[in-house]
């Protein structure tokens, strides 16, 4: 187990007034040795917790005097402090497997560990739940979390996890649920193997059999060019059509059943299929946002609200670390780099984005100008160094981007990249923004990637 260390302590907090130290590692809170950064926060809240720490290999006690609840002001380098639970599953529609080698190491790591689906929304197979962990999130009422079921027959769920806990283990999901824990579900969809009769069977047995569950989200999988499983394909327009005429079929029947419509298919999906997304109310107030699901309507609803000259607002980030103030950004969650746009006359404001970024922008582009006053031009992105169906712009490198500037022509007041494509500023083949920067003829902006974000860098 390795100690959590202070990343940064804030200024007029308990823990600066304490003589708390970033590098100061924390070794015990009350005497307790927490695992995780849930347990450290129940911890200090506490009135006047006692910290043990190791400052430079020497241990130092020191008391945090604050009331109960208030937090003490520090940001530790983890959440988990003992050992993050791996996944034991080789599923076939893996993205990991999916990857080249030669990236960064946190990219080859498979979590299924219920502390992170709770702490950032990452999905747990709950094949290595155990009785222990149940008590736990139930006594402590840790949920949402977010279970991937991706088919609620035992066998096709065991074959595709290529576990055979994989038959057994949504046990957990019934008892999580009767326990009144918010669960949020997900299914990937593979063409031939769990789309089709067998996605007809799992939605309807989620109504019968989990018919407490908040939302189950159905995505297309993704391929790369790296991909290994022949049997593994992406939807064709009329699979994908059929697939979400079976989602939308359910999602009447658990509207009439349960009062809810649960099921939420992917935005990739209505792309694949050449189909206009649903309104609002279908997404069950946004809840799978940010695995896809709902992005396009909230753009669309959002630009509707400026133009009509109501706040805009987006759709809360799912996960609970926001409550948790010591717990570190990861992943989808780390800092973005928001530059200032220059405001170059020199040509338009040049969008560089994926390719279904490019689908969901065209039909709104004439509006989008008009509200921020300036020429936008779109610059698709093709993914070719994943390949496969990876057009999203979260899935964007900097290769790529640096190759598809080079090659462009057209008059360019400033390059807008979207956040997503990057943590803090590197983009996921840890090709950094200074490099895109260096290699654009214009200046490079980074803009949050909803409409006001847009608009903000722009304008």
């Amino acid at each position: 187990m390795s100690l959590p260390t202070v990343l940064e302590v804030l200024p007029n907090t308990p823990a600066e007034a304490a003589g708390l130290r970033a590098g100061d590692e924390l070794v015990a809170i009350n005497g307790v040795v927490p695992n995780d950064v849930i347990e450290y926060q129940q911890l200090i809240d506490d009135t006047n917790p006692e910290f043990l720490l190791r400052r430079l290999g020497e241990d130092i006690s020191t008391v945090i005097e604050k009331r109960e609840g208030d937090p003490i002001g520090i940001r530790l380098n983890a959440s988990i402090f003992d050992r993050v639970q791996t996944c034991d599953n080789h599923c076939e529609f893996c993205f990991i497997y999916q990857l080249p080698p030669g990236m960064r190491k946190s990219l080859y790591l498979k979590d299924d560990d219920y502390r992170l689906s709770f702490l950032y929304g990452n999905f747990t197979t709950l094949t290595r739940f155990t009785e222990l962990d149940l008590s736990r999130v139930i006594d402590e009422r840790l949920g949402p979390l977010y279970v991937s079921i991706h088919a609620t027959d035992p066998d096709i769920r065991a074959e595709m996890l290529r576990n055979r806990r994989g038959a057994t283990s949504l046990r957990w999901l019934a008892a999580l649920l009767e326990a009144d824990i918010a669960i949020h579900g997900q299914v990937v969809l593979c063409p031939g193997i769990n789309n089709g009769p067998v996605l007809e069977q799992t939605l309807g047995e989620t109504i019968t059999r989990y018919p407490k569950l908040a939302t189950l989200g159905i995505v297309p999988l993704g391929l790369s060019k790296y991909n290994k499983e022949a049997n593994l394909r992406v939807h064709t327009p009329g699979e994908a059509a059929s697939d979400l005429e079976i989602i939308h079929f359910w999602q009447e029947r658990a509207l009439d059943a349960i009062g809810r419509r649960v099921f939420q298919a992917s935005d990739e999906l209505y792309v694949q299929a050449g189909m206009e997304v649903p309104p609002s109310s279908a997404y069950e107030a946004f809840a799978q946002h940010e695995n896809g699901i709902g992005m396009i309507r909230a753009f669309y609803d959002e630009l509707d609200r400026i133009e009509q000259g109501s706040q805009a607002t987006a759709p809360i980030v799912t996960g609970e670390w926001r409550s948790l103030p010591a717990a570190p950004a990861e992943g989808y969650r780390l800092p973005k780099h928001i530059t200032d746009d220059p405001q170059a006359d020199a040509g338009p404001a040049v969008v560089v984005t994926g390719i279904y970024g490019e689908a969901v922008i065209t039909p709104v582009l004439p509006r989008l100008e008009k509200l921020a006053g300036r020429k936008i031009r779109l610059l698709p992105v093709p993914n070719d160094f994943f390949g496969g169906n990876t057009a999203v712009a979260g899935l964007m490198v900097g290769h790529d981007v640096i190759q598809r500037l080079k090659s462009d022509h057209e008059p360019a007041g400033a390059y807008v990249l979207p956040d997503v494509a990057l943590s803090v500023d590197t983009f996921i083949d840890n090709t950094s923004l200074h490099e895109v920067m260096a290699s654009a003829k214009a200046p490079v902006v980074v803009a949050e990637a909803t409409v006001s974000g847009l608009l903000g860098a722009i304008r």
